[in-house]
């Protein structure tokens, strides 16, 4: 089976003229019957790399996807794309799995999404066993490996499920994110030779990696949306109370706001993800239990407000913005205090000794990536085993600040940890620094030192703040578990002995994710809303912001030139052509307003 067949649908059936990078080397391998990783960065078009063989193979290819919420969205796109995929999952009875087990056994649908953990049942594998599996997908594939940052035990299952398959079906595994030693396991497990392994690299380049310190988090977060508005956005938190909290926050101040977390109801779950993938919300607040596999395309920013536990974890989920490949931003807001939060999860983990070190070092790399003073996007390709030149896109690299000398408030903090001989936190530092007088500071007879007050003319908060910034930058160490100590570093004491100063940066400012939408594209995007509300799917199933904007460019006005919009085949031409294109030509042809 040649590439040009291939192409023929790239072209006929998803309105691309080209492949992404990896695409074809992906797809040739697997037209060549080769089991094959891919590892291309979210947005980059791995669900292609399947679906493209699927439509070109006799029998049905099977994706194993972590995530049931999604797989009605993935489903319902393929459908309205002309495509026949059907699930199977725990969300429908037991009547409607052997229904589905029977049209695929007629041969009614090309493609099954199933979940990983089907495959712990025997009779599900006999079942899957009676149809004709020609490829077997596994989304997500780091979750297989024991050395991946979301490791999922039902995973392991795979392997054994592909050797009971009558058809012996051939393996692709996709990944967004996966260090050298993950890519290895994720081959060894499945039986994959290594110079079958697709990486098309990590960088995003559609992508601007910042990171925010030494700020107020909610009046960030505010002033970002209202820089932002009408885009859409992901706000994860550590923990459903924060999550809650920043919700709550966002809808006082009128921002259509959602959250999602673990604590929810099934059924509040359920809807706060369909507002979000439908577009009646416009920022979705959440766990981590957010976001694996997302389709939603049309993301501008992904803000962490706290620190997630792994480099890996963060860039996946920073991933999730801007999958259409249109400019987007991820924001990381970093505080020390935000890592002990981490630092405390992994204390309170069933792991074993192994794991909690490894755990801490790579929170460890997280906090470097947020103290880095170069490039962003270069920390993390380096983590991931690639060398590049700078982004020349990211905060630090486009960073023109004014620094101010804080040198003499610095000493000052740095005086009072010595004092207090490195036995207390942030907390009462602060407290004595501003002078405070409370039960505390009596009972610990603090008052008489000599740094008790020498900064009285400061809010707490604005000390507290400070001494989190000497943290981040180094000049003081935070020891300790739950209930961290603060230390003066040798960097710290060569400013206390005058020998260094200190430079703290101006508050640094939000900017807008994405280029100002034109009254076309928001003509188009209100018509795309309201057939999807028709519809009742997602707005991006019927067309990506990216298709949207291609339209805006050419401005088609008959079928041959809707055919040349990037992402419009043959069967999105039929279903929705017309009625995009009287939009556009009203447009076009509208009366040009007079200018006495």
């Amino acid at each position: 089976m040649d590439l040009a067949a291939a192409q023929q649908v790239l072209k006929t059936t998803f309105g691309y003229d080209e492949f992404r990078p990896g695409q074809k080397a992906v797809i040739e391998q697997v037209l060549a019957g080769q089991n094959t990783l891919a590892v291309m960065p979210t947005g980059g078009g791995k669900s292609l790399c399947y679906q493209i063989p699927a439509l070109l193979f006799d029998g049905i290819t099977v994706v194993v996807s972590p995530l049931i919420s999604l797989m009605k969205d993935q489903v319902d796109a393929l459908n309205d794309n002309g495509i026949a995929a059907t699930f199977i999952n725990s969300s429908l009875d037991y009547a409607t799995i052997q229904s589905r087990l029977q049209e695929l056994r007629a041969g009614d649908y090309t493609l099954l999404y199933i979940a990983p953990e089907r495959l712990d049942s025997q009779q599900f594998i006999q079942a899957l066993g009676q149809l004709p599996i020609k490829l077997l997908a596994i989304d997500e594939a780091h979750c297989i490996s024991q050395w991946g940052h979301d490791f999922r035990p039902s995973y392991l299952a795979l392997s054994t499920a592909i050797e009971q398959l009558p058809t012996q079906p051939q393996v692709l595994a996709l990944t967004a994110t996966a260090t050298e030693q993950v890519a290895q396991d994720i081959c060894q497990r499945l039986a994959i030779a290594p110079d079958h392994e697709v990486n098309t690299g990590f960088a995003r380049d559609n992508l601007d990696l910042s990171v925010v310190k030494d700020q107020d988090t909610d009046r960030y977060i505010l002033d970002y949306l209202k820089a932002n508005q009408g885009e859409a956005g992901i706000i994860y938190a550590s923990t459903r109370k924060e999550v809650a909290r920043i919700a709550t926050l966002l809808q006082q101040h009128h921002v259509k706001a959602a959250m999602y977390h673990a604590g929810l109801e099934d059924n509040i779950r359920r809807q706060n993800q369909e507002d979000f993938l439908y577009d009646r919300v416009q920022v979705m607040v959440a766990t981590n239990a957010f976001g694996m596999g997302i389709d939603k395309s049309n993301v501008r920013f992904v803000i962490h407000a706290q620190v997630p536990g792994t480099l890996e974890a963060y860039y996946q989920e920073a991933g999730r913005a801007g999958r259409d490949g249109l400019p987007s931003e991820a924001v990381l807001i970093y505080r020390p205090q935000d890592a002990q939060i981490q630092h405390f999860f992994i204390d309170q983990s069933e792991m074993d000794d192994e794991h909690k070190h490894r755990s801490y070092q790579k929170l460890q790399v997280m906090s470097q990536y947020a103290n880095t003073q170069g490039c962003l996007q270069q920390f993390i390709l380096k983590y991931f085993g690639e060398t590049s030149e700078s982004c020349g896109r990211c905060s630090n690299c486009r960073d023109d600040r004014e620094a101010q000398d804080i040198t003499t408030n610095a000493q000052k903090v740095l005086s009072c940890v010595v004092r207090l001989h490195a036995r207390f936190g942030k907390g009462v530092v602060a407290q004595v620094l501003t002078g405070a007088n409370n039960q505390r500071i009596r009972d610990l007879d603090l008052k008489g030192l000599s740094t008790y007050g020498i900064m009285a003319d400061q809010r707490q908060k604005t000390v507290t703040e400070l001494v989190d910034f000497l943290t981040a930058a180094g000049y003081l160490q935070s020891v300790g578990g739950q209930y961290p100590t603060l230390t003066v570093t040798k960097t710290g004491v060569a400013v206390l002995k005058g020998e260094s100063q200190v430079y703290r940066k101006t508050a640094q400012t939000v900017k807008q994710a994405a280029p100002v939408n034109d009254a076309l594209f928001e003509q188009l995007r209100t018509l795309r809303r309201q057939l999807a509300e028709d519809q009742q799917v997602p707005p991006f199933v019927i067309f990506s912001d990216k298709t949207l904007h291609s339209m805006c460019d050419i401005l088609p006005e008959n079928d041959a030139a809707f055919l040349n919009v990037r992402g419009v085949g043959a069967n999105k031409l039929e279903k929705y052509g017309e009625t995009f294109m009287q939009t556009i030509r009203a447009y076009v042809h509208q009366p040009v307003a007079s200018q006495d």
